[in-house]
């Protein structure tokens, strides 16, 4: 079956897994400290700090930066719910703006709009399916306001924006290393940032608050990542140019073989380069489900990211936003496979099959 979403793991994270296991050292330590300088450097920022995974990454971001309780925080509406639980959990409210229709990212035009009429206290812009956001416009809009700003690159590991990686436009940014994600670490997360201040503080936060072994300074959580985690994202890292290589050869492929048809294929607006965590079409909402079945019909998978914008849902019952972009869009949307297991044969039997459905 041409699953959705697989892990690639091999003998080298076998073997690094290994090692840790037998130094008896499998919590946080030296391999965490290693993977931190690593993951950093190839962000290019100077500062990280792994965590338990990408929710308590963001968590953690926010209260490195003095986000709490009264602040408001913009962001879209359009994005896994952990965006938006991360500002709420540290007692922020979450403030949304709708995105572009053809990115799925947050619009800096409908941000800027929401925040000249809001009080805004920070930002969190998500590059959402690996496609980074409009950086650009979103360090202006930053700049503009006086407030930090934080990228969630849960799913954008090894995209750049204008040559640049994301990841080092933020005064944060927060990666997640869950096993569908571009790289993975089992369970795992990491804040990489440039502002010193902002890290001691993140690493102070994710180790119980503690400025020594039995001295803490604030109340803080348990949000370490083990070095069993940190072995096996090291070998990842090295991997992931080719992860995303390929990734960026399989959405290619799939474009060629869908473009007779009259889905909406995704879109590589210059100057950002897509890492396709996820390769999103958009059908018209009547036939999603349908198409749907029919692939898995096909020992074809598929997914929908997401179904429900995030402001409406229970959890965030009472909180109004002006999105009608986001709410079609999570009428429309399905993911195909695109990750580096699929194999060109595959891909080709997924645009046939599809395009035999549409036709």
């Amino acid at each position: 079956m041409s699953a959705i979403a697989r892990p690639i793991l091999g003998e080298a994270e076998v073997e690094r897994v290994a090692e840790v296991i037998r130094s008896g050292m499998i919590a946080d330590g030296s391999t965490v400290r290693e993977f931190e300088r690593e993951f950093s450097a190839f962000c290019g920022v100077d500062h990280g700090v792994a965590t338990s995974n990408g929710t308590t990454a963001l968590h953690a971001a926010l209260i490195g930066l003095g986000i709490g309780p009264g602040d408001r925080v913009l962001t879209t509406p359009f994005s896994f719910i952990a965006t938006a639980n991360a500002i709420r959990l540290v007692g922020a409210d979450p403030v949304f703006a709708d995105i572009d229709p053809e990115t799925y990212n947050l619009d800096p035009a409908a941000a800027r709009a929401v925040a000249a009429e809001e009080e805004i206290d920070a930002i969190v812009v998500v590059h959402l399916y690996g496609l980074p956001a409009e950086m650009d416009a979103f360090v202006d809009l930053a700049a503009d306001l006086d407030v930090p700003l934080v990228e969630d690159a849960a799913q954008a590991h090894g995209a750049t924006y204008d040559g640049t990686p994301v990841g080092s436009f933020g005064d944060a940014a927060c990666f997640s290393f869950y096993p569908t994600k571009n790289m993975t670490t089992g369970e795992g997360g990491i804040v990489v940032t440039d502002r010193p201040g902002v890290a001691a503080r993140v690493r102070q936060f994710v180790n119980h608050g503690r400025t020594d072994t039995y001295a803490h300074a604030t109340v803080g959580h348990n949000f370490r990542m083990t070095n069993i985690a940190a072995a096996i994202g090291r070998v990842q890292l090295e991997r992931l140019p080719e992860f995303v290589e390929r990734r960026r050869e399989n959405a290619t492929r799939l474009s060629a073989g869908l473009s007779d048809t009259d889905l909406v294929l995704p879109v590589e607006p210059p100057p950002a380069k897509h890492a396709f965590h996820q390769y999103t079409v958009r059908v018209r909402s009547r036939d999603r489900t349908r198409l749907a079945d029919y692939l898995a019909d096909h020992d074809i998978g598929s997914g929908v990211y997401y179904p429900t914008c995030i402001h409406e849902q229970p959890a965030y019952d009472g909180i109004d936003a002006d999105a009608p972009l986001a709410e079609q869009a999570a009428r429309d949307v399905l993911s195909l496979p695109v990750h580096p297991s699929v194999s060109d044969a595959e891909i080709d039997r997924i645009s046939t099959v599809i395009t035999r459905y549409l036709t």
